[in-house]
């Protein structure tokens, strides 16, 4: 490439542009990677105390029905069957699948609820696991979303944006944070289907990095013999074989970097060498078979069978451990259009125990206070009936008005319940907690602050949080 091409793809206010994002980039490394600093740069005035190392997400994919598990709604069931009120509505949108519906009636919840703990937090009988750990979690009461179809809910929840093309929160992490483990990927994702069977589909652009360098898109670990696709040498390949391939490999990437000017080729090799130091690193990371009895029964039976939401837990928790950044369950299945107290029922038996085990595992370990678990889906169900409303069954159409997420661990209030909606779970009454303002808090709490975590792309800089967003400090212990 002659010095006049290189002009025209390169002009001096990019170079220097671009060597001062460099250096800002080496020295957000240096300052925030907990390996050798404790502080963070991004605070833009004091330093924010990191309060959580490590995040492990418990994505439920398909919208949790609040109201049969977390927010007891007895008025909802003493006006089973009567017409939603338009005063509550409030000529708000519907769904595609309700909005046509000659009838909205209201759909009081089949499960008794009791109150538990110290909290005195309401819990439905479909999760008593839970209910024995109800004092460690911080509950929001009062989430609420823009979307409400799931793939762009799963989106807004996933990269602040109900459009794909933006990173999403563990890349950001990722990128702003960096890696503890230098032989594991600083985001790992796990996914499970719960026991109903069909679920919405979930897409890789939910984990993925965008326009971040790619070393950032979290790193799908699989159930069986192959938990990471192409990492195994194939037959005939020794590992020094390997090594001094990527050796002469990496020396040809260089050539082209110094060619091209492409940072991506730095991300290009920094990935294979992941991958090299990963085939002795996960083997021993997914053996399972050196935890003990009384581990596997806390998680319960499913923990024994790889791929289930109990393993996931299990293995998230040992992911924890080796200091992974931030950790992504999802388990779909929670979607409640038809036979909600079925689809619930299920669904709670399949996350419950494993949910619950998972904090006390972490606290036992000591792992709890410097790691924030999250528990959600990316909205709520309707307090009215989609179809047809019998005694006992009924099902629940999309709600982005009100929902209700958990959190735990890692600088949060334990045994706080947060916000307050409506006699039918409909609308929020006290302190709304928007997505972005989730996003905000969560980052807050691993010492990031959200306006000043931005990467510049044609043109604009981007931040998980978009243009708005708040820390909410009532959650922060």
């Amino acid at each position: 490439m002659d010095c006049h091409h290189y002009e025209k793809i390169h002009s001096r206010r990019d170079f220097l542009n671009k060597l001062g994002m460099g250096l800002g980039a080496m020295s957000l490394s240096a300052l925030m990677n907990p390996l050798k600093a404790g502080n963070s740069l991004l605070s833009g005035g004091p330093f924010i105390v990191p309060r959580a190392k490590r995040i492990i997400y418990l994505f439920q994919s398909g919208g949790p029905s609040q109201q049969d598990l977390f927010d007891y709604k007895p008025m909802l069931r003493k006006m089973h069957g009567e017409e939603l009120p338009a005063s509550v509505r409030q000529g708000q949108r519907l769904t595609g699948m309700t909005a046509g519906q000659g009838a909205l009636p209201l759909a009081g919840s089949v499960f008794d609820f009791k109150q538990y703990g110290q909290s005195g937090k309401w819990l439905s009988d479909r999760v008593p696991y839970l209910a024995q750990v109800a004092d460690e979690l911080c509950w929001i009461q009062s989430m609420q979303t823009d979307a409400i179809n799931h793939d762009p809910a799963v989106m807004f929840l996933q990269t602040g944006s109900q459009f794909p093309g933006r990173p999403s929160m563990g890349a950001w992490a990722s990128y702003g944070l960096g890696s503890m483990n230098e032989n594991l990927p600083a985001f790992v994702v796990l996914l499970s289907r719960g026991s109903n069977g069909g679920a919405q589909p979930l897409y890789p652009r939910s984990w993925g990095a965008a326009f971040l360098p790619s070393q950032h898109q979290g790193v799908q670990f699989r159930a069986g013999v192959d938990p990471v696709l192409y990492l195994n040498n194939p037959a005939g390949i020794t590992a020094a074989a390997r090594r001094n391939q990527l050796d002469k490999l990496r020396e040809l990437q260089e050539l082209q970097r110094e060619a091209s000017k492409d940072p991506e080729i730095d991300a290009r090799i920094a990935q294979y060498e992941m991958a090299y130091r990963m085939q002795t690193s996960v083997p021993d990371l997914m053996e399972t078979d050196d935890e003990p009895d009384y581990i596997y029964e806390m998680y319960g039976p499913d923990s024994r069978k790889p791929g289930t939401y109990a393993a996931n837990c299990l293995l998230a928790r040992r992911l924890a451990e080796k200091d992974v950044r931030f950790i992504q369950l999802y388990h779909r299945g929670w979607d409640a259009h038809g036979n909600a107290p079925g689809v619930v029922t299920n669904q709670a038996r399949d996350t419950d125990q494993a949910s619950a085990a998972l904090i006390k595992d972490l606290k036992q370990r000591g792992l709890l206070e410097d790691t924030l678990v999250i528990w959600g889906g990316e909205f709520g169900r309707t307090a009215y009936s989609q179809g047809k409303l019998t005694v006992d069954n009924y099902g629940r159409d999309h709600h982005p008005k009100c929902f209700t997420m958990w959190m735990a661990g890692g600088g949060v209030k334990p045994g706080l319940v947060y916000g307050k909606t409506d006699d039918f779970s409909y609308n929020i009454l006290e302190n709304p907690v928007h997505v972005h303002d989730f996003q905000a808090t969560v980052l807050h709490l691993l010492g990031i602050d959200h306006e000043a975590l931005t990467f510049k792309h044609q043109g604009r800089r981007f931040r998980l949080t978009d243009v708005h967003g708040h820390v909410v400090r009532d959650l922060l212990a």
